[in-house]
């Protein structure tokens, strides 16, 4: 009776503390003053380029972690180096493959770091369990770590936007064929004729004017989402709007929000640099001649959409080269362009003048060069 009593009694005592599995939504920084690991909280403290945490690992038990990395994204366990990132993608890593032979189970330090932007936390997760049964351990060969092609997520998606683009093209053309004509038009574009340049008096605020620039931002965009994965590691953007990798229906609709914005809202940007510079009566001619060149190039990104659906998974850094020159290509011909426009109504050399270009266009393109091509 008492040995059935205490048994009972037994089955009340606390059960131990469940051992922590996977990565937690909690990171750690290093506190220089103090020397020690403090918890980041992202309102508070300043983004920092290396994130810590520490992570229970038994050895010979998968602990799979998925991530988006920018190139040269480094991890470290216990302070040695793990993992670089050889390009910007999705990665898919095994913790437990990665620690020296023979290391004791329990608590290791696990570290992203990145040399020049904060890396993006928020894509860090526990990779889903893969099952092995079906696997065949005579095929079984070593892992390495691969990145996952870029064209499996998403795909469809990418394509739906592709198909709804080319409706939206082939709509406006339709109902606004002579308008259309002017615009898409390659001779007329780098004519001298006077009579060639009817885009530049005609009013700005037309519905075709904003039906194009619409296509255009939402093309421009699903170019940025589907191959600048990782933009979203720009700080700036990433503090304004923190949109998860995984949504990528709604990336697309706020980078294509965003880029609408910038394009309509240069207007008032150039009407104040030109109050400042005293020269007025140029805004309107600078302002058409950038809307008919920004969108006359944007003509060209679902080109670009096909090819990176057609060659990422085979040739992804191919991929990214074209898609980064392209869009070079667009934000310098839309600045050489005005820039030719311009000087047909006032001479450049006119030093007043090439300052109030480089105030409207050169830094403007410089800073958006940098956000968006040099950081890939």
């Amino acid at each position: 009776m008492l040995q059935w009593k205490g048994a009972l009694a037994a089955e009340y005592r606390p059960l131990p503390a469940a051992a922590e599995k996977g990565l937690s939504a909690d990171w750690l920084i290093h506190d220089a003053a103090r020397n020690r690991l403090v918890l980041y909280l992202p309102n508070y403290h300043t983004p920092v380029l290396a994130y810590y945490q520490w992570v229970t690992i038994r050895p010979g038990q998968a602990f799979s972690i998925t991530f988006a990395a920018p190139k040269e994204l480094s991890i470290f366990l216990d302070n040695r180096l793990v993992f670089t990132a050889t390009a910007s993608a999705s990665y898919t890593l095994d913790l437990a493959k990665l620690l020296p032979t023979g290391s004791a189970v329990g608590a290791h330090l696990l570290c992203v770091w990145h040399p020049d932007t904060p890396p993006n936390l928020s894509t860090f997760a526990n990779a889903l369990p893969v099952a092995h049964a079906a696997v065949d351990k005579r095929l079984a060969a070593p892992v390495t770590i691969q990145p996952i092609p870029r064209g499996h997520q998403g795909q469809n998606v990418f394509l739906c936007f592709l198909l709804l683009i080319g409706l939206l093209y082939g709509s406006i053309r339709a109902t606004y064929q002579p308008g259309f004509a002017r615009i898409y038009h390659f001779e007329g574009l780098w004519s001298k004729a006077s009579n060639d340049q009817d885009f530049l008096t005609k009013p700005t605020v037309t519905w075709l004017n904003l039906l194009l620039v619409m296509v255009f931002s939402l093309s421009f965009a699903l170019l940025l989402v589907a191959i600048h994965t990782n933009i979203q590691s720009i700080i700036i953007l990433r503090r304004l709007f923190d949109v998860p990798e995984s949504a990528i229906v709604v990336r697309v609709l706020l980078y294509a929000a965003l880029i609408a914005a910038f394009v309509l809202g240069k207007y008032i940007f150039l009407e104040v640099m030109g109050y400042i510079f005293d020269v007025t009566q140029l805004v309107v001619v600078q302002y058409r001649e950038f809307m008919r060149t920004i969108l006359f190039m944007g003509l060209f990104l679902p080109a670009v959409m096909l090819l990176y659906l057609g060659l990422n998974q085979t040739l992804p850094e191919t991929v990214l080269w074209v898609s980064n020159g392209v869009v070079s290509l667009m934000l310098l011909g839309t600045v050489i362009r005005i820039a030719h426009t311009l000087h047909r109504r006032a001479s450049l050399l006119n030093l007043h003048l090439f300052s109030y270009l480089c105030a409207t266009e050169v830094i403007p393109l410089i800073i958006l060069l940098k956000l968006i091509v040099f950081t890939y």
